[in-house]
């Protein structure tokens, strides 16, 4: 079957769940720059969300690009891609509005690893699909840094109860890591 209904599918829910995020942020009460220090968990929380569920969307949108087409399998890995990155304004209010508390940074670290597992769950659906010797299968490669990101999710989530400032940093690093564009689909497409 076309891909064309799941990725307008997933474009919309990826625009709703970023919705969902900004109508959490409340406006400050007060008239100076004292009022939005209190809020600055809040807002953190949803930049570094924000940044996260972007990046979910670009790769996705990438990776689409490069498949010619999806079956049953591929729409429920997606489906769970999505239902793991639903969950990212809960969890984002959790650990802004708790002021960055280790639980609630632990259960954001969780939301993080669920969604890679899915998406590698979803990478493998479209190569069991597409074969090893598409664009897609060779875009995606080892996706070493896939691996690496949950590893250091999971890091991430075990080092909050030492110290939630180091599960926070973890999350933010991978975030950094894969803030650059990704590089491996947009080469071979244009060859």
């Amino acid at each position: 079957m076309g891909k064309g209904r799941v990725e307008a599918f997933t474009d919309g829910v990826v625009a709703i769940i970023i919705t969902i995020m900004v109508l959490e942020l409340k406006v400050p009460h007060g008239e100076d720059l004292a009022a939005l220090v209190p809020l600055w968990p809040i807002f953190f929380s949803y930049v570094l969300s924000f940044v996260n569920v972007g990046i979910y969307w670009n790769n996705l949108h990438n990776m689409f690009h490069t498949v010619q087409r999806v079956d049953g399998r591929v729409l429920w890995a997606n489906l769970n891609l999505l239902f793991w990155l639903s969950l990212m304004p809960v969890t984002t209010a959790f650990m802004g509005e708790n002021h960055f508390a280790p639980v609630p940074v632990a259960v954001y670290g969780v939301d993080l690893a669920l969604c890679a597992v899915a998406y590698n769950i979803l990478v493998i659906k479209l190569r069991h699909l597409h074969g090893v010797e598409t664009t897609f299968a060779r875009a995606v490669g080892q996706d070493r840094k896939g691996k690496i990101s949950l590893a250091l999710y999971l890091a991430g989530i075990a080092l909050t109860f030492v110290s939630q400032w180091i599960g926070v940093a973890i999350y933010v690093l991978v975030a950094t890591i894969w803030f650059a564009p990704d590089k491996r689909f947009e080469r071979l497409i244009e060859k």
